[in-house]
């Protein structure tokens, strides 16, 4: 058996010593507000306990926000890693060369469909935008559900939807009737929306609790989550186990929120760690009831209330993040025109 010398041996302990970063205190996790509302000590416990690494993160306004701040600070990152970036920003994201490639481990449990080929960024979870219901509204009211996105045309007065500059639901929802009726039609749908009084709030919450019967508005209809219904059960302020929305599965638009090691970053090992952590069977079975999403792994089981309530559709619509990129402000700009001309 062959000996090493004390210089050799040296020699080896220095190399793995340059190889094998020492682990930083904190690693930071650059992301939107709701995302980091809904973190608590057990969130990231696994990967601290794993590592010796805690996790901060930090707080960046809203998804588009998030990536411009991510594209302003190449040079001086404000984190090691990006996440909540989703199909409609992508583009952007990757043109200002904000990440580092990484293969993480557990990418093959997740569905090819969600996987780009270059490894720039890792999906950790999607969800649907879809247009959701008062269920009691429409008893009460004795009309019946709409079941197709042409159905919408005539509840016009009855839908409240965000506006594709400033809510990413709103933008999605935009995307899936381009999707849904192409570049010769879609715009004749809206137009019939505003002839008919659809309501335009600037964001979500102001859309879902503010105009929406279900707390206090006087529209039954809502572009809202697939997801809707089991948060619904979850913050009952009666316990039930009847949802009270609905979700109208025609028209509905997938959107898959990535997570990605900046540029720049001095743990570039621990980054890809923590990647690992977020595609893990333990943090994956906490995104359901944390974010009211779906996990990517296919191997995370989901709670019982989303297996009961939630609504997966079909065929979502979905288009390619680099469509997105070189059509979103035309399609924006479109749509303002038409919905500002009635």
């Amino acid at each position: 058996m062959r000996r090493h010398t004390p210089a050799t041996l040296t020699a080896i302990l220095l190399l793995v010593a340059c190889t094998t970063p020492d682990p930083p205190e904190t690693i930071t996790l650059l992301s939107y507000d709701s995302f980091k509302a809904a973190v608590t000590d057990d969130t990231f416990a696994g990967f601290t306990e794993a590592t010796g690494v805690e996790v901060e993160v930090i707080a960046a306004g809203d998804a588009g926000a998030m990536v411009n701040q991510a594209v302003l600070t190449l040079d001086n990152p404000l984190a090691d890693v990006l996440f909540g970036v989703d199909d409609t920003f992508l583009s952007r994201a990757i043109d200002g060369s904000i990440f580092v490639p990484y293969r993480a481990d557990g990418i093959d449990t997740v569905d090819p469909a969600l996987v780009r080929e270059d490894n720039v960024v890792t999906p950790i979870d999607y969800g649907d935008v879809c247009v959701n219901y008062d269920i009691g509204w429409f008893k009460e009211n004795a009309m019946s559900l709409p079941e197709t996105l042409d159905d919408l045309r005539t509840m016009a007065s009855l839908l409240a939807v965000e506006h594709p500059a400033t809510s990413s639901p709103g933008l999605a929802f935009v995307l899936a009737t381009i999707e849904h009726y192409g570049e010769e039609g879609w715009l004749d749908f809206w137009a019939d929306l505003r002839d008919g009084g659809v309501e335009i709030t600037s964001s979500w919450d102001d859309a879902y609790y503010g105009s929406f019967t279900r707390y206090g508005g006087d529209r039954p209809l809502v572009v809202s989550y697939a997801s809707s219904p089991p948060a619904e059960v979850m913050f009952a302020e009666e316990p039930t186990d009847t949802a009270p929305t609905g979700v109208l599965t025609d028209g509905c638009y997938r959107q898959v929120e990535y997570a990605g090691i900046l540029s720049g970053t001095e743990h570039e090992d621990f980054a890809g760690r923590l990647i690992d952590y977020m595609l893990s069977v333990e943090f994956q079975t906490l995104v359901p009831e944390s974010w009211f999403v779906f996990p990517v792994n296919d191997e995370a089981e989901l709670p019982a209330v989303f297996a009961t309530h939630a609504v997966i559709p079909d065929d979502p619509a979905r288009l390619d993040p680099d469509v997105i990129a070189a059509n979103r402000d035309r399609w924006i700009d479109e749509w303002v025109t038409v919905m500002q001309s009635g």
